[in-house]
């Protein structure tokens, strides 16, 4: 903690020294071109004439789609969301205890647009960058960014970035987050990084230009597998371990089921987007056309390994010794594509692409079951696919429409997004429909492990009726924007052939797929209100689903649980104070954040897969027979229900932004009764800071 206030203390000092330089002037929160002096008023005389410093407009960030903004330094109530691990708005997501675990998805978030399979382990992708999370720069001197915050025990999180002009047609940069946090409960260490280097480039006649960026990233995580059944009854019932209150703070006294297993996703990307004008547009031409090609090469890995086998998995290969379960993905994509430029009929693109595919495992595995069936050890092939695009904005009228569909290869796969809208002064009107067919992620089409029930096979060519369908989903949505009052999005989601993981009998990690249909109803208000130094930010979500309820006959026992688990109700609500003090030196920014959402049975955690299953009858019941009972008898352990409340001091200093923050400050009030996931308890109250600081040099 020393090291960590001393090193704060001396970025400050250096940010209040560079301040002085600054190219910007604060107005409201806000910042804009510093004013030159006026004509005629004494000037202090310099021996050099000072170059005037560009407009922070003139630092552009453009990502994957070419839309373009620029360098923000502002403080406002969205950039205090976005402080966190993932550095984007956690809202509509639970954390686990730990700085850089997994996250309960209060609010299921549909996948991008994908033809193949996703690779497995989507309960360690939140922090994984995709293609779509990186960012292009244009500026016209040197830029840097560095973002510090502490974490829980010995670790802290560090986000450094820079990228500069080498000529006005060439910009690179270069980045690296990382994270390590020991976590208050045993064996809860996390140690993450990535690595992204970009580079971006056009010809001076701005015919040629290309796009392309190196990614590597690596998130390990130790797995405890959660509280064990004494570790509940001391967390839920304040045993004596915990009678006093500096003995209740020390977490790491807690049980869990196990010391001895860690996980890791390793990933590496290379990615390259370049075109060529085949006709510019000009002064007498409204036309450009250009032709152009995208390479995408991708290598994924996941890694659990055990030093011993443990029964909540059940039985194991491995009778002594350690276990070791690895996957990999190799994927080589090409597309081609041709660009039509008009200004009168909009912008219109045709692409084809291929994708050369290679999923699997080392080894095969024989079961011991009555067909003696054999899980093979690959999933490979290519596939070959058409699509196109267009978008057109004329007089307030934005109309857009993409399409993709696999026109041969092993696995069937298209969507289709259609949108038009109407933007009137303050007014907006958005209306869209979509329509998407695509494979389940490779986890629940092929898994092999050194754990017996962990082996299963549901893709084989040889025998399609096997087979997992592909996941079919339709939505149409609507959103209504009015400037400075509210935001108002509305959308209906079908979902056939819903995929999931859910324990069965032998409370073992199973997958299954749903034959009904899936119907969610999703309601999102978004609001801020401003009254004088006062702000009021109002974020509200209400789901309801239909449809989800599943019978499962297994023997004699017949077994009805719901496939499909949200909240009814997310809700965030933040009343904040904020005013310039010291002459508008600093702007200052304080108030609370209250979060709620409705209780509701959370989905659990298989850390063997990485992923999140549907809680069992079974396990319910588990759950609620721990002797977790309050005096009155009432059943204490709740997923949701429960209010939580941060507390913030936030300041701005020039470019440089500084963040205090009390996280689940109610957690102080009311602890033990609150989980995150079936045996993985909540984030306990802390203090943690960090700041945000913005180099122009």
């Amino acid at each position: 903690m020393k090291k960590n206030l001393v090193f704060i203390i001396i970025l400050l000092i250096g940010s209040l020294a560079v301040a002085q330089e600054g190219n910007e002037e604060e107005i409201g929160g806000t910042t804009t071109p510093r004013e030159r002096p006026e004509l005629g008023k004494n000037t202090r005389p310099s021996g050099k004439k000072r170059k005037s410093k560009p407009p922070i407009t003139d630092y552009k960030i453009v990502d994957l789609k070419n839309d373009t903004t620029f360098v923000d330094t502002t403080l406002t109530i969205q950039r205090d969301y976005n402080f966190n691990y993932l550095r984007r708005d956690d809202f509509g997501l639970q954390p686990i205890n730990n700085v850089g675990q997994t996250y309960n998805s209060l609010i299921k978030v549909e996948e991008s647009n994908h033809l193949l399979p996703l690779f497995g382990a989507r309960a360690r992708h939140f922090n994984f960058m995709e293609v779509e999370d990186i960012k292009y720069y244009n500026v016209p001197t040197p830029l840097s960014e560095l973002y510090f915050k502490t974490t829980f025990e010995q670790g802290q999180q560090l986000d450094a970035f820079f990228t500069v002009n080498t000529s006005p047609r060439l910009n690179l940069s270069i980045a690296y987050k990382g994270n390590r946090s020991l976590g208050k409960y045993q064996h809860a260490l996390t140690s993450t990084g990535n690595f992204r280097a970009t580079a971006n480039y056009q010809t001076k006649n701005d015919r040629y230009r290309i796009k392309t960026h190196f990614v590597s990233q690596d998130l390990l995580n130790e797995e405890n597998g959660g509280l064990s059944a004494t570790g509940l009854n001391q967390y839920l019932n304040n045993t004596e371990e915990f009678d006093e209150p500096a003995d209740f703070a020390d977490r790491g006294a807690i049980e869990v089921n196990f010391e001895n297993a860690e996980s890791i996703l390793l990933g590496k990307r290379f990615y390259l987007s370049h075109s060529y004008s085949i006709i510019k547009r000009t002064d007498s031409s409204t036309t450009d056309v250009s032709i152009g090609h995208i390479l995408d090469i991708t290598d994924k890995s996941f890694q659990f390994d055990q030093a011993a086998a443990n029964d909540l998995f059940g039985e194991s290969y491995e009778s002594s010794g350690a276990l070791f379960d690895k996957v990999a993905l190799e994927d080589f994509s090409n597309q081609l594509f041709l660009d039509v430029n008009n200004d009168w009929l909009g912008n219109l693109r045709i692409n084809m692409g291929t994708s050369n595919y290679n999923y699997g495992y080392n080894t095969l595995v024989s079961l011991a079951d009555e067909d003696n069936t054999t899980i093979t050890n690959r999933l490979k092939g290519d596939i070959y696919s058409v699509g196109a695009s267009y978008q057109k904005n004329y007089r307030g009228f934005q109309l857009a429409a993409n399409g993709m569909s696999i026109v041969s290869g092993d696995f069937d796969g298209n969507y289709l997004n259609a949108s038009a809208g109407y933007q009137l002064n303050d007014y907006g009107l958005q209306l869209g429909i979509s329509t998407k067919s695509s494979a389940p992620n490779y986890n629940f089409l092929l898994y092999q492990s050194d754990y017996v029930g962990y082996n299963w096979q549901n893709y084989n060519n040889n025998d399609p009726e096997k087979n997992f369908k592909n996941l079919e989903t339709q939505k149409v949505q609507a959103n209504i924007k009015v400037k400075n009052f509210a935001n108002l999005e509305a959308s209906y989601t079908t979902t056939d052939n819903y995929t999931y993981f859910t324990k069965n009998a032998d409370s073992l990690t199973v997958p299954e797929q749903f034959d009904g249909s899936i119907n969610l109803l999703k309601l999102k208000l978004t609001q801020t209100f401003n009254f004088g130094w006062l702000g009021l930010d109002n974020t509200i979500v209400y789901q309801n689903v239909d449809g989800a309820t599943n019978t499962v006959t297994d023997g004699d026992v017949t077994r009805t649980y719901e496939v499909y688990n949200v909240p009814n109700i997310v809700t965030r609500n933040s009343l904040y104070y904020q005013d310039h003090w010291f002459k508008k030196a600093l702007f200052l920014q304080a108030g609370v954040t209250f979060k709620y959402y409705s209780e509701y049975d959370a989905d659990g955690y298989d850390p063997v897969l990485s992923e999140f299953y549907v809680q069992s009858p079974e396990e319910i019941d588990y759950f609620n027979d721990v002797d977790n009972t309050d005096e009155a008898g009432d059943t204490t352990q709740t997923f949701g229900g429960f209010p939580q409340f941060d507390i913030f001091f936030n300041a701005k200093i020039r470019q440089t932004r500084i963040y205090f923050k009390v996280e689940n400050f109610g957690e102080a009030f009311s602890q033990n009764n609150e989980f995150s996931a079936p045996g993985y308890a909540p984030r306990d109250a802390v203090i943690r800071f960090g700041l945000v600081w913005n180099f122009f040099l």
